[in-house]
């Protein structure tokens, strides 16, 4: 009896969320299978409207999208990326500088508003909530010490949502009067979709992600099919090329999971705080534009592409911010996977090594 308020509370929220998806494919939204029911879900949320999402959905989104991703890149893509190493190198260090700043201006703006936290508290939650990785990892490393993991959950929240709202508008404008001409060579390899080709293409990223799962990696659902989908594009195998509706359901599936994070008592969170994040994050997309302009220089890339796989949001939405709008997806998400990799890796010891006082 339990599970069909749940399935009843899950159907209305995906209702929604495609008709939410289908009006602003009407308008001409940037990515609007994933924009639409992120902004419909949320609004209900916050309004105290019983939005459901679904882990196993979520799962299911990121595959077909991981998967969609490998499928670009081929050989070509694959020797180009290779070759832009110092740019990703430089954009790992761009993250953990950006955060660390991000983490400095939080712990500044909010010491004196949240007095209950010690010296050492507050300086774990600013630091872990500053940092640009994963929310469901830095909220785990905060807990471990002793931070108010609450409010590092919330500023990766906003933070992420934010970033997907303001740069697809943003590129779109761009586009419109400026034109977005990226090389083309970026474009996925497979362009048909074949039977039985979908299937293997399915079969064998599923076994990437199972794989993910049995050794236990950050983001298994994503990371295992892209993994897969790529090393057979790399080696040449291209069975098909996957549809847009199911890369259009990927992305209501990931709407849905980020728009109800937004709970009622998200806004009771701290307003401060969530004012604090806000701010900053205008300021990291704005420094990010910079960065990843003045980048383009040094590669000869469009901007668009480098300040999308060097902005602070989270892997699959810039990934497929670049996939929908044609803006150099492989690369965005070379740029996005390799720093997810090193700021999991490295921030935890470098907070024990310049964060931790004493």
């Amino acid at each position: 009896m339990r599970a069909l308020p749940y399935f009843f509370q899950l159907s209305l929220t995906l209702l929604v969320a495609t008709a939410a998806a289908l009006l602003c494919e009407w308008l001409h939204t940037p990515i609007p299978w994933m924009l639409g029911p992120l902004l419909a879900t949320a609004c209900l949320s916050v309004s105290g409207a019983p939005t459901k999402s679904s882990g196993y959905l979520r799962n299911v989104g990121q595959w077909i999208i991981g998967a969609a991703l490998g499928l670009y890149f081929t050989a070509e893509v694959g020797q180009l990326v290779l070759s832009l190493w110092w740019a990703i190198l430089l954009g790992i260090v761009w993250a953990l500088a950006l955060g660390f700043g991000f983490g400095l201006w939080l712990q500044w703006r909010n010491a004196p508003f949240l007095p209950e936290l010690s010296a050492k508290d507050m300086r774990a939650t600013s630091y872990f909530a500053g940092a640009i990785g994963g929310a469901s990892e830095m909220t785990l490393m905060a807990d471990r010490h002793h931070a108010r993991s609450d409010l590092v959950a919330a500023s990766h929240s906003l933070r992420l949502v934010m970033v997907v709202i303001c740069l697809p508008f943003a590129m779109q404008w761009f586009q419109a009067h400026f034109g977005l001409n990226v090389n083309s060579s970026l474009l996925p390899g497979p362009r048909i979709l074949q039977w039985p080709g979908i299937f293997y293409l399915g079969l064998a990223t599923l076994v990437g992600a199972l794989m993910m799962v049995l050794i236990k990696r950050n983001n298994p659902w994503f990371m295992g099919p892209l993994l897969a989908s790529m090393g057979l594009t790399l080696a040449g195998i291209q069975w098909t090329a996957i549809p847009p509706e199911m890369s259009n359901i990927a992305q209501l599936f990931i709407g849905i999971s980020l728009g109800v994070r937004f709970k009622r008592e998200f806004l009771r969170t701290a307003p401060q705080w969530l004012l604090s994040v806000a701010i900053g994050t205008v300021g990291m997309m704005l420094a990010s534009v910079a960065f990843g302009w003045a980048l383009a220089l040094g590669t000869g890339l469009h901007p668009a592409t480098l300040i999308l796989g060097t902005s602070p949001g989270g892997i699959a939405e810039m990934a497929i911010t670049a996939k929908v709008l044609e803006l150099g997806a492989p690369v965005v998400t070379a740029f996005q996977v390799c720093r997810l990799m090193a700021v999991l890796l490295i921030v935890g010891p470098l907070y024990r090594r310049v964060a931790v006082p004493g």
